[in-house]
């Protein structure tokens, strides 16, 4: 196995110190191929070298390492904990890695005399109170509706709330008490979030103790009218908690994660609860499940390596391990988790040791984490099988429009389509874009919108032409000199999903255009510049009376055009990329017309008018259409607002 390294790399493989630390191999492309942690790193890293692996998958990898970085830390914990924070960071080919999701969402109840319940997702600060996270934002919004309910806090925005001169609607069906226009004591009103915040973390009971003590109180006063209100609380909570009795547990936060693997796929699915109460799941699906199992079967085949894991963890375990390690870097963990498999126990404590706080692992629950261990476990399982029913269905698609265009890919899961259309409104704010199938799927990270100049408005021709060019002009240089592509060149380029210069470019399997034999043949055109495969090039021409499912496929080769037939999955998924494309295109085509047309961010651009005075503009005005809109004395009314600026306001806006 050493012969096919060089002598570099080995020299720092034997170089290696026996301390606990973390590894990556790297490709002559530079792209990583595997992060793992040891105990010992000369003996971990020694044994993938000095062995003949085969023609094993691990065998497959170290036949690509050219390269290897390694990092030194005290303990195991550490080694740990940096070795999934990489795996997010690199998303190396042979770990098992769970690709980043959206942020949670938060209830949060913001700082005010009159503090108000919003839904949030983003970064938190100590100056409001965040409650969460939750698995969805339904989840939140229904808690929200829940606490107008019984508690009848406020929920809307503060320059609302501050212009407000009589109650709004909510008030009427008795869903807030109207401190907007002071129908309720500032210190009622917070006694109302204190409840609120208590019901949230769990005493509920409490709550209900603490009502009932104001109501007997008030009615001791002989102010009936307060004790009914109190009344009218406490049988409204006890409703909900009546509504919710099968879910109502001992337990404040627990996050019970069940596995599931079948078929080379995997999901994990979270269920949250919070404050006693379950909020929901959600299901995860890692990537390289095959390969990084697989991969680590390798690993123990060596004798008396006390780093290698033991023979008896299977596949669920390596999955479940790899959900906790990579998932609670970046999310609280809260101090119980019930688990469908016994994974180690070193990794609760590295977990614990990084979130502060002790935890506690259940992996044969009884009672009611029992019931919600095996509600998960079912949901994994329908999760799953709904994955592995749609990958089927997309990759048979796939296979279809591979047969009807008589192409023959080297590898149909790799299989690329670039698809690019035009919009404009009547020649205005002209945007080309270029949408991505790969891997059986829209790929949203690798869409490009282009901005389109220099060319006769409404001249879609031209357009395509420009957006052709920029898109394979680079890569075709690449390809004609026989050194590696570069990243896609888009100057000019805007709205991208991921950033420049982190993906590889290569040409696609197919390139769509929407638009029959005039956008073909300039696209052909194009490509015979370049020097690309006319092949490559599919015009989707629309078909008679422009109806969906009659569209029909026209070649820049010289084929004649193909009907595939209203019912071919060909032409469904063709007709699903065309119109992403063009869903896309107008999408951002909307938004710069918009922009051009308002004046977008003219108010930053106008000198003297800074965040503050931009700030007091549009809540004077409720955005940048009303200052649009304003006249000269009207925004001169605006506090630091001049009438002299105000004229160059008006100006720039006009």
């Amino acid at each position: 196995m050493s012969e096919m390294h060089s002598e570099q790399l080995l020299s720092e493989v034997a170089a290696l110190p026996q301390l606990p630390g973390v590894y990556r191999y790297f490709d002559a492309a530079g792209g990583v191929l595997y992060v793992g942690k040891a105990r010992n790193l000369k003996k971990r890293v020694a044994n993938y070298f000095q062995k003949n692996h085969g023609g094993t998958r691990i065998g497959h990898m170290i036949s690509k390492i050219v390269r290897m970085e390694t990092t030194v830390v005290r303990s195991e914990a550490e080694a740990l904990l940096l070795e999934n924070n990489l795996i997010k960071t690199l998303k190396p080919r042979y770990n098992i890695l769970f690709r980043d999701d959206k942020s949670y969402p938060y209830l949060k109840i913001a700082s005010h005399t009159f503090p108000r319940l919003a839904y949030y997702r983003g970064a938190t600060d100590r100056k409001h109170r965040y409650f969460g996270p939750y698995p969805s934002a339904w989840s939140v919004k229904e808690s929200i509706q829940l606490l107008q309910k019984v508690f009848k806090l406020r929920t809307c925005e503060d320059t609302v709330y501050a212009n407000r001169t009589r109650p709004c609607l909510l008030y009427q069906i008795k869903r807030c008490t109207g401190p907007c226009v002071g129908y309720i004591e500032p210190a009622a009103y917070a006694q109302d979030v204190a409840n609120a915040e208590a019901f949230l973390m769990g005493d509920t009971q409490a709550v209900l103790t603490q009502l009932e003590a104001r109501m007997m109180a008030h009615a001791d006063k002989l102010q009936f009218e307060q004790a009914a209100e109190l009344r009218n609380q406490m049988s409204a909570l006890s409703r909900v908690l009546h509504q919710q009795s099968v879910e109502i547990a001992s337990d404040k936060d627990v996050d019970i994660l069940a596995v599931k693997v079948q078929g080379g796929r995997a999901c994990v699915n979270l269920a949250m609860v919070r404050g006693g109460r379950h909020l929901g799941d959600r299901a995860y699906f890692p990537v390289h499940v095959d390969d990084a199992a697989q991969l680590q079967m390798g690993e123990q085949e060596g004798e008396g390596d006390e780093d290698a894991s033991p023979l008896s963890d299977p596949v669920e375990v390596q999955v479940l391990e790899a959900f906790i390690a990579q998932h609670y870097i970046d999310v609280p963990v809260p101090a119980t988790l019930v688990l469908s498999e016994p994974v180690g126990r070193e990794l609760i404590e590295a977990v614990a040791q990084q979130a502060g706080i002790r935890i506690n692992a259940v992996f044969n629950p009884r009672e009611q984490r029992r019931l919600w261990l095996e509600m998960a476990c079912k949901n994994a399982s329908l999760q799953l099988a709904r994955l592995l029913a749609e990958e089927g269905s997309q990759q048979a698609r796939t296979r279809a429009l591979v047969d009807a265009l008589e192409l023959a890919p080297d590898d149909l899961d790799n299989f690329r389509v670039e698809c690019f259309d035009i919009s404009h409104t009547a020649g205005e704010a002209t945007q080309a874009s270029c949408v991505v199938f790969e891997h059986h799927a829209m790929q949203n990270r690798e869409y490009r919108r282009y901005n389109i100049d220099g060319i006769t408005p409404g001249d879609d021709y031209a357009a395509m032409r420009q957006v052709l060019l920029r898109r394979y002009g680079k890569l075709a240089e690449a390809m004609a000199a026989e050194t590696d592509a570069p990243t896609v060149g888009d100057a000019g380029g805007v709205g991208t999903d991921a950033p420049q210069g982190t993906r590889s470019a290569r040409m696609p399997e197919l390139v769509l255009v929407d638009g029959g034999k005039g956008q073909v043949s300039m696209a052909r055109e194009v490509f015979s510049e370049l020097g690309l495969p006319l092949s490559l090039i599919v015009g989707v021409e629309k078909g008679e009376g422009r109806k969906v499912g009659l569209e029909e496929l026209v070649f820049a080769d010289g084929r004649e055009k193909v009907y595939l037939g209203k019912d071919s999955a060909a032409l469904m998924l063709v007709a699903q990329i065309r119109d992403e494309a063009h869903r896309f295109a107008i999408t951002g085509m909307r938004a710069k017309r918009a922009k051009v047309r308002v004046g977008g961010s003219q108010l930053e651009d106008i000198p003297g008018i800074g965040p503050k005075r931009r700030a007091r503009l549009l809540q004077r005005f409720g955005g940048i259409r009303g200052v649009a809109a304003a006249s000269v004395e009207d925004i001169a009314s605006v506090d630091g607002i001049a009438s002299d600026l105000a004229e160059e306001i008006y100006k720039a806006l006009h």
